[in-house]
C-alpha cells in the first residue's frame, strides 16, 4: 500500500529514494529488490519513481555511487591503506544484500553497451589509483614481492572481489573478513619496513 506523498523538492525526493533503495537492496539483494518496494517506502507509485530513475539498474548505480561517497568520507585512505581495506571488508560482511547487488551488477556491466559499464570502469580505475597512492605511502615504491604500487592495488581489489563472490556463494565456509585480514598480514610480514598488524579487524568495512 502506498503511503501519502509528502511534498518535497526534486533533489530531496531523489535523495529520499536513494536512501530507501539502499535499504531495500541491502535487505533483499539485487533479484529480490523491486522498484515497487522502493516506491512504497517513499510514498510513490512505481510510475512516480520512474520519473526520477528510469529503471532498476539506473537506480542501483546511483545507490552505489551514493554509498561510495559515504564510504570515502568514513574510510579515506590518508595513511594505512591496508588497515582501511580491512575495515571496509569487515563492514561488507554485515551487508550481504548490498554486496550481492554490487556483484551482480558489476559482472553484468562487462557486456557491451551495458548502462553500468562506464560507472564500473571509472570506479575500478579510481579505486586502483587511490589504493596505489596509499600503498606507496605505506610501503614506498617497492611493495612486498617486487610488485609496483599499481600492481599491488589491482591485486588487492581482485582479492576483495573474489572473496566477496566466494562468501556470497558459501558464507559458512568462507570468512572473507578473516581471510582478507590474513592476506593483509602476509603483505605486512613480507615488507622489511612493515608496520605491526592490528590484532583484529575493526567493525567497519568496504562493500563491493
Amino acid at each position: 500500500m502506498t503511503h501519502p506523498r509528502r511534498r518535497l523538492r526534486p533533489e530531496q525526493r531523489r535523495a529520499e529514494i536513494l536512501d530507501a533503495a539502499l535499504e531495500v537492496f541491502a535487505e533483499r539483494g539485487y533479484r529480490g529488490a523491486s522498484l515497487a518496494a522502493v516506491a512504497d517506502k517513499v510514498g510513490l507509485t512505481q510510475q512516480g519513481l520512474l520519473h526520477y530513475f528510469p529503471g532498476k539498474d539506473a537506480l542501483l548505480i546511483e545507490v552505489l555511487r551514493r554509498r561510495d561517497e559515504v564510504d570515502s568520507g568514513a574510510y579515506t585512505p590518508s595513511g594505512n591503506g591496508l588497515e582501511m581495506m580491512e575495515k571496509l571488508v569487515t563492514h561488507n560482511a554485515t551487508l550481504p544484500g548490498l554486496v550481492q547487488s554490487f556483484t551482480v551488477l558489476s559482472a553484468d556491466s562487462v557486456t557491451d553497451n551495458h548502462p553500468a559499464k562506464e560507472f564500473f570502469t571509472e570506479r575500478y580505475r579510481r579505486t586502483r589509483e587511490t589504493l596505489a597512492e596509499s600503498i606507496r605511502r605505506e610501503f614506498g615504491e617497492e611493495p612486498p614481492g617486487g610488485l609496483t604500487p599499481e600492481q599491488a592495488a589491482a591485486l588487492l581489489v581482485a582479492v576483495m572481489d573474489g572473496l566477496q563472490l566466494q562468501w556470497l556463494l558459501d558464507p559458512g565456509e568462507v570468512d572473507m573478513a578473516a581471510v582478507f585480514h590474513a592476506f593483509a598480514g602476509l603483505l605486512r610480514s613480507a615488507s622489511p619496513a612493515a608496520p605491526p598488524a592490528p590484532s583484529s579487524p575493526t567493525d567497519h568495512g568496504y562493500a563491493g
